[in-house]
């Protein structure tokens, strides 16, 4: 390589993916020192205004990445694919040396002395943890504010939602601050941030993913099922790799079959915005040369928003509530309306009105167990649906809101949830493996992307389509809003 290119190699590194930056590393075009050196500084000169990344450990990272260039020579760097590279982590994630607060002010000095199962295994592949990043309150909100760490601004736009829970992750990757990350989600959370921020994001399958050592833990086998652990990132390939670097099943199917394509239809009951009308149809022209393509409501689409809110209310959330309030009696309004009038209290606003949904949607035991015998006996006729289909829908029906408009259209006593979640919550109650690529931006100048979900088994189709998908409409953009 000559001088040249290798200079607009290094000038670039931060537009370069996770799978690019291992290579240039591999093959010494660029150390991973200059690599670790580079995100540092550009973290260091756009997060005071986009508030991503809550804490930091750079001198130690620095002194991993000149470690890893001095052996280089005496590894075998096919073993190690993350090899140098430097990662973020969502702050729910145990980082051994580091905090896990969950945005709650009273755990703002709990260090962790042990990884995340998840987080070691990125490690043993020679990533290198840089920093975590914001969450809302105990990850109970899709706007990422606490008021520990505060608002994490959408990384297209500083008046605008970064999603949650991992908006903090997918905000700090939409910038380029680091190249992928370690992220999770039970209702939306890996994806409704990386649609709002333009990156990709993808939710294993139920179970597909230790989630050991992640804050909160889950504490019903309902809500064990709804979630997942997976990656974020600025290729399609890179969410790939990090997903089988971090998965407790590699098996897939022994080949790769070509599997119809499905995509929700824009009439289909719930709303959505013209221009993501228009991108399904575009999807749908694109694929009908090359797939069996056609439109489609998987089977108890209408029924998830409902279940999803009812799940997330077992019990009242009482672990939550119990998280966040460690006293005995709390009277949520009474917090809520403190906070809401004066901002004097360490509780979010956010999670309050949460959790006093929680309680107004708690299902009774009855309905428990109505909602067992539901997806026991439905379960099978989706996955058979989705066996020999990849489906695509909608990750929400429009791009990034305003700060705090996303809470009042989900959080509402009106049960509006039901009108805006059924995109999101078919993944999480059916426990499907989805990704999001984005694929185009609005009028706004704000990413819109897309999902593909299919059945446990199916990843290699769903990465497939996905790069295909990026390919055509050019995929992750790195945003300069905050250079």
């Amino acid at each position: 390589m000559n001088d040249t290119h290798l200079s607009a190699v290094k000038n670039n590194l931060l537009n370069l993916d996770a799978t690019e930056l291992a290579e240039h590393i591999r093959t010494r075009r660029v150390s991973s020192e200059e690599v670790t050196e580079t995100f540092i500084r550009h973290i260091e000169a756009v997060n005071p205004k986009l508030n991503a990344v809550v804490e930091e450990r750079f001198e130690l990272a620095l002194e991993e990445a000149r470690e890893k260039d001095q052996q280089i020579s005496q590894v075998t760097l096919n073993e190690y694919p993350l090899y140098g590279v430097p990662i973020s982590i969502k702050e729910s994630f145990h980082v051994q040396g580091m905090k896990t607060t969950g945005g709650i002010v009273h755990r703002k000095d709990l260090m962790m002395s042990y990884d995340a199962e998840p987080v070691a295994r990125l490690k043993e592949a020679g990533a290198i943890i840089l920093c975590k990043t914001n969450t809302p309150s105990l990850c109970f909100c899709h706007e990422t504010d606490n008021k520990l760490y505060g608002r994490t601004n959408n990384a297209w736009d500083k008046n605008r939602t970064a999603g949650g829970s991992s908006g903090g992750e997918a905000a700090l990757i939409g910038v380029g601050g680091t190249p992928a990350g370690l992220s999770s989600d039970i209702g939306g959370s890996i994806r409704l941030p990386s649609h709002f921020n333009g990156v990709v994001g993808f939710k294993p399958g139920k179970f597909q993913v230790s989630t050991s050592g992640h804050f909160p833990p889950d504490t019903h086998p309902l809500k064990e099922r709804m979630s997942g652990i997976g990656p974020m990132g600025k290729k399609v390939r890179d969410v790939e790799l990090l997903y089988h670097l971090i998965t407790l099943n590699n098996k897939q199917k022994a080949y790769y079959k070509r599997l119809q394509v499905d995509i929700l239809p824009p009439d289909n009951g719930y709303p959505i915005s013209t221009f993501t009308e228009t991108i399904l149809y575009d999807i749908y022209d694109t694929l009908k040369q090359t797939y069996d393509t056609d439109y489609s409501i998987p089977p108890y689409f209408h029924d998830c928003a409902t279940i999803w809110q009812e799940i997330m209310s077992i019990d009242g959330a009482k672990d939550i509530r119990n998280l966040a309030f460690p006293q005995d009696r709390v009277n949520l309004w009474k917090y809520y309306t403190q906070e809401k009038l004066v901002h004097n209290t360490n509780v979010h606003e956010y999670l309050s009105w949460a959790l006093i949904g929680a309680k107004m949607f708690k299902p009774t035991k009855k309905r428990v167990q109505e909602i067992k015998a539901f997806i026991r006996e439905n379960e099978p006729n989706v996955y058979s649906y989705l066996s020999n289909r990849l489906l695509i829908m909608p990750v929400y029906y429009r791009g990034a809101h305003k700060h705090g408009e996303m809470y009042k259209e989900i959080f509402s006593i009106k049960k509006t949830y039901r009108q805006y979640m059924p995109y999101i919550a078919y993944a999480n109650v059916w426990g499907l493996p989805s990704l999001t690529v984005p694929i185009s931006f609005n009028s706004d100048g704000l990413p819109i992307g897309i999902q593909i979900i299919s059945s446990i088994g199916n990843e290699q189709a769903i990465f497939t389509l996905g790069k295909q998908l990026e390919e055509h409409f050019g995929g992750y953009k790195r945003s300069t809003v905050y250079d």
